[in-house]
């Protein structure tokens, strides 16, 4: 599964709105544009249904940089959030189950033996792992 890009955004909600692409891609930024100069000013955004953006503070604290393994402060700040309503989430989980069960999960499905049984080499010989890389 890749990233949907602003691009694709544009494309798929010119073919359902019959929009053009160019009005489409005016409104996504606008919109977008709306969301970064609220949150900017300090006002959250809620679209009930869907969820809602906000400010969340960071507090200062201390970090160690991997490469020296030197202690740095990090100052205290600001990031934006996303918070996925309710009904967005349940969307989430149900259409994500439901493709995964689809494709299978990925997950290698192992032989059900005791676990002396596995502790020999011949317990593994001419069996399919299935699943692998999904």
């Amino acid at each position: 599964m890749g990233n949907i890009t602003k691009k694709d955004l544009v494309e798929r909600i010119s073919e359902t709105t019959g929009l053009t692409q160019v009005d489409t891609k005016i409104v996504l930024e606008s919109f977008l544009e709306a969301v970064a100069s609220s949150l900017q000013s300090g006002r959250n955004i809620e679209i009930r249904g869907f969820g809602r953006f906000k400010i969340k503070e960071r507090k200062a604290r201390m970090a160690r940089n991997p490469r020296t393994d030197e202690q740095v402060k990090i100052e205290a700040g600001y990031k934006p959030v996303f918070e996925a309503s309710r009904e967005l989430r349940k969307r989430v989980n149900e259409s994500y189950l439901q493709t995964h069960e689809e494709r299978g999960s990925g997950r290698i499905d192992l032989p059900r033996q005791s676990a002396a049984d596995l502790r020999e080499p011949s317990a593994w010989r001419g069996r399919p792992i299935s699943n692998f890389g999904g």
